[in-house]
């Protein structure tokens, strides 16, 4: 496959790097925009998770680009430079994050916080979910300390059994909850985003990022329940229903009969945590995988190497990672 490929398969990705964005999720945080007007006298805007940057670069337009705006980026990855835009290099889980956004904003509280972050993928949808789930709760739980009453939150959420359960947590803090599909959003993708308007916390609420809000030990199963009891999650759909399919290959043949031209990314990652084993790999130094039943003690012994014997481990979940649907 020729670099190309994905070029004629995923039609937003080649928007991106022809507009220069980071990333193809740069057209989804558009897309919400264009249907809830999330940037409308927002001044203060906190992106989670935000490595590579292309949410960063979305608000430093709309927001930054103000004489007053201010963004704040945090991930715990390094992130290339974007002018406008505060990096911070932390955990959203940590008090210590919340205290240097605020200290960024120079006391203000945020008026905008989206989080576009997503855990490495399984495969095993109910982990996935699961995982998913927490990450947003912990963006949640890090927008009470830093979102003003009233307040925006956006947070990408894959949907599951356990959806009506994070639309209710949600609805305690928000006025308005909404399940929102952008048209850049594949089809085939379980992600959606949870657009929450009117940051109204509980009366006697206080912020604490030393607890999850989502209590484990639930037994409720909220598929079964019935009438009043039963909560139906908004869902709506944004983006130009005509505008390109996220799902389907286009011609690279461009309209006025010139020749297609290959655009590289904006900006590749500067530290991605696969960046070894992409340099091991192109030099041919990755260690070969050889099956117990094909290995002889023959063979082993004519090895020029010690022979790797690779072990299957549970996945590791990486926080704070974006971009990756």
């Amino acid at each position: 496959m020729g670099r190309t490929s994905k070029d004629k398969r995923d039609v937003y990705y080649r928007l991106a790097k022809e507009k220069g964005w980071r990333a193809r999720s740069a057209f989804k945080l558009l897309q919400l925009d264009e249907e809830f007007q999330l940037f409308k006298g927002v001044k203060r805007a906190v992106d989670l998770c935000a490595a590579p940057g292309s949410w960063s670069q979305v608000l430093s337009q709309k927001v930054g680009g103000q004489s007053s705006g201010q963004v704040v980026a945090v991930d715990l990855q390094a992130m290339a430079p974007l002018p406008g835009v505060i990096q911070i290099q932390g955990d959203i889980t940590q008090l210590s994050t919340a205290k240097e956004i605020i200290q960024h904003f120079e006391g203000c509280p945020a008026d905008l916080v989206v989080c576009d972050g997503a855990p490495d993928v399984t495969g095993l949808h109910d982990v996935d979910e699961y995982m998913q789930a927490q990450l947003l709760l912990a963006a949640l739980n890090i927008a009470t300390h830093v979102l003003k009453p009233g307040g925006c939150f956006v947070a990408k959420i894959f949907r599951g059994r356990d959806v009506t359960l994070l639309y209710s947590q949600l609805r305690i803090f928000f006025s308005s909850v909404l399940c929102a599909k952008p048209k850049s959003s594949r089809n085939s993708s379980i992600e959606a985003f949870a657009v929450c308007q009117g940051y109204d916390p509980p009366e006697g609420f206080i912020p604490d990022l030393t607890r999850p809000l989502m209590n484990h030990s639930y037994e409720t199963d909220f598929n079964q329940l019935h009438g009043p009891a039963r909560v139906i999650v908004p869902f709506v759909t944004c983006g130009d229903l005509s505008a390109y399919d996220s799902d389907r290959t286009y011609s690279l043949d461009l309209d006025n009969g010139s020749e297609y031209k290959y655009t590289p990314p904006t900006q590749p990652p500067i530290a991605p945590p696969y960046q070894e084993a992409c340099r091991l790999k192109k030099n041919g130094q990755l260690a070969k995988e050889f099956l117990p039943q094909e290995c002889s003690i023959d063979r082993v012994d004519k090895l020029s190497q010690p022979l790797a014997i690779h072990t299957l481990l549970a996945p590791k979940v990486r926080i704070c990672t974006s971009d990756t649907l």
